[in-house]
C-alpha cells in the first residue's frame, strides 16, 4: 500500500524546492508547477514502472513526456528527489550552461529528460510516436505524459489526437492539467476550450476525470483507473482538475504567478506554509 504520508511529505518539500529555485534566479514559472507537484510525485513514486539508471532508450519501463516544459522547476525536483541526479543540483537553475535549462533540453545529458520541451503543442505527437515505437518493439509498458490545458489551443495537439485513436494508440495516457489558467490571464477569457471530455471521447479516446487533482489518494485511484484502460483499442485521457499555485495561498487561483518569481518576503511566506520535511538541498 502506497504510504501516503510520505508522499504528502514529499510533495511539500517539493513546493519548497520550486519556490526557492525560481526566486533564487528570479526567474522561472511557480504556478504551474505548485499545482502539479502532486501529480508528478504520485507519477515518478508509485505510478510509473521504471528501472535501475537512466537510458534514452526507455525499453522495458514506462516513458513520461512533459509537453508543458516551463512547469520544468516541479520536474527537476522530483526527478532529483527520486535519484535521477544530485539534489544539489537544483542550485543550478537556470544558471548559464547549468543542465536545468529553464525549458528541458536533451543536449546537456541530464537523467530523465528524453525531450526539449516548451514548444506548445508538440508533446502529444512526440508521446504518440514513444508509444507507437513500444508497439513496434514488443514493449508492453506505457507512455505517459502531461500538458496544459491552455496548450490545447494549439491546432497540432488535435491533429495529433485524431490521429492515435486512428492507430489505436492505446499504451498512452495523456494527462491535461485543466487549471483554467494561462499566461494571459483565465483559459476561459483567452480561448474557451468547451467540454473537453466530450471533445476527447468525439476524437475516440476513453476520458478519466480526476476532480481532486491536488489530492495525492485520487491521483493514485484516477490513474489506476487510466492504466486498467489500456490495451482495448483507445488512447486514455486524464482530465486533472488542479489549482494553479497549490499550497501557496496568495499565488492560488491567478494566472498571475505564471511565470514571476517571488520577491523575498514572498519566499518566506511560501516557505512557511510549507515546512520543511525532507530537508532542504
Amino acid at each position: 500500500m502506497p504510504n501516503i504520508k510520505a508522499l504528502n511529505d514529499l510533495t511539500t518539500q517539493v513546493r519548497r524546492d520550486i519556490l526557492r529555485m525560481v526566486h533564487k534566479v528570479n526567474s522561472g514559472h511557480p504556478g504551474g508547477s505548485l499545482g502539479c507537484a502532486e501529480f508528478f510525485v504520485a507519477l515518478y513514486q508509485e505510478i510509473m514502472e521504471t528501472k535501475d539508471g537512466f537510458d534514452m532508450n526507455g525499453i522495458g519501463e514506462d516513458l513520461f513526456f512533459l509537453s508543458n516544459g516551463h512547469i520544468s522547476p516541479v520536474y527537476y525536483s522530483v526527478l532529483a528527489r527520486s535519484g535521477y541526479f544530485d539534489i544539489d543540483e537544483l542550485n543550478t537553475f537556470r544558471l548559464i550552461d547549468s543542465r536545468l535549462q529553464g525549458h528541458p533540453t536533451t543536449h546537456e545529458g541530464l537523467p530523465g529528460i528524453r525531450i526539449a520541451s516548451g514548444s506548445l503543442g508538440q508533446g502529444m505527437s512526440v508521446s504518440i510516436g514513444a508509444a507507437e515505437a513500444k508497439k513496434l518493439n514488443n514493449d508492453d509498458h506505457l507512455i505517459f505524459s502531461l500538458h496544459g490545458d491552455g496548450e490545447l489551443q494549439e491546432g497540432q495537439n488535435w491533429e495529433a489526437i485524431m490521429y492515435a485513436s486512428g492507430n489505436n494508440i492505446d499504451n498512452l495516457i495523456s494527462t491535461i492539467d485543466v487549471n483554467g489558467q494561462q499566461i494571459d490571464g483565465s483559459t476561459d477569457n483567452v480561448l474557451p476550450l468547451g467540454d473537453l471530455r466530450r471533445k476527447f471521447e468525439a476524437f475516440g479516446w476513453s476520458v478519466v476525470e480526476i476532480e481532486e487533482g491536488n489530492n495525492i489518494e485520487a491521483i493514485l485511484k484516477g490513474m489506476a483507473t487510466a492504466k486498467s484502460l489500456t490495451g482495448k483499442g483507445k488512447p486514455i485521457c486524464v482530465l486533472l482538475q488542479t489549482v494553479m499555485g497549490n499550497g501557496v495561498d496568495f499565488m492560488m487561483h491567478t494566472h498571475a504567478w505564471h511565470g514571476k518569481a517571488p520577491n523575498d518576503e514572498q519566499l518566506e511566506i511560501g516557505l512557511s506554509q510549507n515546512p520543511v520535511t525532507l530537508g532542504d538541498y
